[in-house]
């Protein structure tokens, strides 16, 4: 299977090169279980910090997921207050505009009991002429323990990992990876289907400029789920098929007796031409409605990372549907993995406050 960052195609048939990446039970209240139970002392987290979904081993997948399971119902109950990250600082830099993820991850860190901090891109030294790597100079110098950085260029928070002393937690870069975003998914999905070997998952849309596609498809792969991938051939990186999935171009073939159908939206931000003929055409050949998804198996789980474009890759009634659709659990077990990857990586600066 071929790496991430060696495909060819992400962007237009062009190969994504390294150099070119460079460049551009239930919980009680206030307890969370030790980090490492009893028989398992040998299973640990050895990455300082957490850039993508590529290069991490099932085993450490699976530690995040169950790291996660344990703040879901943390998170549910009336403290949500943790002192695990006490004395801890965690900067929030994000160059690209969110809500769910920099919400998530604010929250994460507060519960956590954490010092959050949120640098506003705009008003900040970097609409001033400041460099990428001034600006982590800048923020290393001040000392902070975790920085999670959304950036529009692929390779940013790489980059940027290898210049401060802190861990660095990728919260998208440009179309390369979301791997907080992929566990999440998964964390859903294991929830909901009680596994995730030999699942079979449908990521439908705009794959080409999707970073949620290719964290999915490296953590699917890894956990043993068959991934389909459907999308005109406009939207579909050249050689995707190396990444071990299987393509269709037609909802109806890619749809059929699926476990998961996941949609995603179209990155008009990311799209330099034109791409499909118009937005009416792209949701009447791959919009997702129940006509589409009669294909898929009876109890098939819909999922949508947002925002959604409702009426253009997503119909209404099926999103909104109580049944089927995980979308609103998506965004609950967004904030329990990125406690879990605060934690985790929390853990390997060493001077742990106790519990």
């Amino acid at each position: 299977m071929l790496p991430l960052s060696r495909l060819a195609g992400w962007r237009r048939g062009r190969r994504v090169a390294p150099a070119y990446i460079a460049l551009r039970g239930l919980a009680l209240p206030r307890i969370v279980p030790p980090l490492m139970s009893a028989g398992t002392t040998s299973l640990s987290f050895p990455h300082r910090h957490l850039l993508g979904i590529e290069g991490l081993s099932p085993d450490e997948i699976t530690l995040l997921l169950d790291r996660s399971e344990s703040y879901v119902e943390q998170n549910r109950q009336a403290d949500k207050k943790q002192a695990l990250l006490r004395g801890r600082t965690v900067i929030n830099l994000f160059f690209e505009n969110s809500t769910r993820t920099r919400t998530s991850f604010e929250l994460a860190g507060k519960r956590l009991g954490g010092d959050v901090i949120n640098m506003s891109v705009q008003a900040s030294s970097i609409k001033k002429g400041e460099t990428l790597i001034d600006t982590a100079m800048t923020l290393t110098a001040m000392h902070p323990d975790v920085l999670v950085v959304r950036h529009p260029e692929s390779g940013a928070v790489q980059l940027l990992s290898e210049k401060v002393d802190c861990s660095v937690i990728n919260a998208g870069d440009g179309s390369h990876e979301h791997p907080t975003q992929a566990l999440l998914d998964a964390l859903t999905i294991r929830r909901r289907k009680a596994r995730l070997q030999g699942l079979l998952v449908a990521i439908c849309g705009d794959i080409l400029h999707s970073r949620v596609a290719r964290s999915n498809i490296a953590l699917l792969n890894t956990m043993g789920a068959r991934v389909r991938v459907q999308a005109p051939r406009t939207l579909l990186p050249a050689e995707i098929e190396r990444l071990g999935v299987e393509v269709f171009h037609d909802m109806a073939g890619g749809l059929k007796d699926v476990d998961i159908v996941m949609m995603l939206r179209l990155q008009t931000e990311r799209m330099h031409g034109s791409f499909v003929p118009s937005i009416r055409e792209y949701f009447h050949f791959f919009g997702l409605d129940y006509a589409k998804l009669a294909a898929a198996k009876p109890d098939a789980l819909i999922m949508h990372p947002g925002p959604m474009n409702r009426g253009v890759e997503i119909d209404t009634d099926v999103a909104d549907d109580i049944d089927r659709s995980a979308i609103r659990e998506q965004v609950e077990m967004g904030v329990a993995v990125r406690m879990a990857c605060l934690e985790v990586l929390s853990r390997n600066i060493g001077n742990v406050p106790p519990v």
